[in-house]
């Protein structure tokens, strides 16, 4: 990729330049509040400041109720931490999907991670009713709509196109590779920028998808790094997070080790450091804890950003 000047990129816009200009691409993941007050969250979003490229916001994981998502992001970015808003399509027809990414523009958001958003059946609401009138590559496609200003019927917008920035997820350890395949190369017609995966724990196999299904497409991919806390914290993702299996030399690390959530860090690091020889970025997880990242980069020696970046 060609590289940047930070000066082509307005407020909000560092992840974008950064991706243009081909640097290695961190991102982390703070969840909303539960409640009315956002304080947690930018307290722990502002300790990544410096670290990294932007703060991915969740709308709604896992199917389990928080603070919007945009109004979360929004907070953020008040705060001085560059966001990613992630959309889901779950709880939204199309009239509200393009009117919250309209605002989203308007309220100076400009990167938006396109999901089609978890079942319901899996959070704290099952018996809440599911939308998914779109799924994630039909909304890369509206974004795209939204950016050359037409709306989902083709119908100009009569106030201005967005200047989104999509992005989307993918699964390297899915069970259908061909189906794999075919997602991933939809989202990058549909337009998607950038890619987030799920959380790795096979990285020969993130290694054959980056040779077998991303090479040459010209889109970064983010691997998912998860802080486990504890071999009780691995065995819990692995009975309830579907398609993830931590593996048992990992879980008989942490059962062993005298501090276990240390002993997740290094862990962590490990496997930052193995995602710099595999992909173009790394995406931290560390529910609660996001505070630790920092330590994570220190231990993987990725430096702070550059102040000029």
């Amino acid at each position: 990729m060609v590289a940047a000047s930070t000066q082509e990129y307005g407020v909000g816009q560092e992840f974008r330049r950064a991706v243009k200009a081909g640097e290695f691409l961190i991102t982390a993941e703070v969840m909303p509040p539960k409640g009315g007050d956002p304080s947690h969250m930018v307290t722990m979003a502002q300790a990544l400041k410096g670290r990294v490229h932007a703060v991915n916001i969740t709308d709604g994981s896992r199917a389990v109720m928080r603070m919007s998502s945009l109004a979360s992001a929004v907070i953020l970015q008040r705060h001085g931490i560059e966001a990613i808003c992630q959309m889901a399509c779950r709880d939204r027809n199309r009239i509200a999907l393009q009117a919250d990414l309209m605002g989203a523009h308007a309220l100076g958001l400009r990167n938006i991670l396109a999901l089609t958003g978890d079942p319901v059946k899996a959070g704290d609401h099952p018996d809440a009713r599911s939308v998914f009138d779109l799924e994630s590559v039909r909304l890369l496609r509206v974004i795209r709509q939204l950016n050359h200003g037409l709306d989902i019927q083709d119908r100009p917008l009569t106030d201005q196109p967005t200047d989104l920035f999509a992005g989307a997820a993918v699964d390297p350890q899915s069970s259908s590779w061909s189906g794999l395949q075919r997602r991933f190369n939809s989202k990058v017609e549909a337009g998607a920028q950038f890619f987030q995966s799920q959380l790795i724990t096979d990285f020969e196999r993130l290694t054959k998808f980056m040779d077998q299904v991303a090479a040459g497409c010209d889109r970064p991919v983010l691997a998912g790094i998860f802080l486990l806390k504890s071999a009780k914290n691995a065995q819990f993702i692995n009975r309830n997070v579907p398609g993830v299996q931590i593996p048992s030399g990992v879980i008989d690390r942490l059962a062993a080790a005298v501090d276990p959530l240390q002993e997740g860090i290094r862990i962590a690091a490990e496997q930052v450091q193995a995602a710099r020889h595999i992909c173009q970025g790394v995406h931290l997880m560390a529910v609660r804890r996001e505070d630790l990242i920092p330590q994570i980069l220190d231990r993987a020696d990725i430096p702070p950003l550059s102040c000029d970046a």
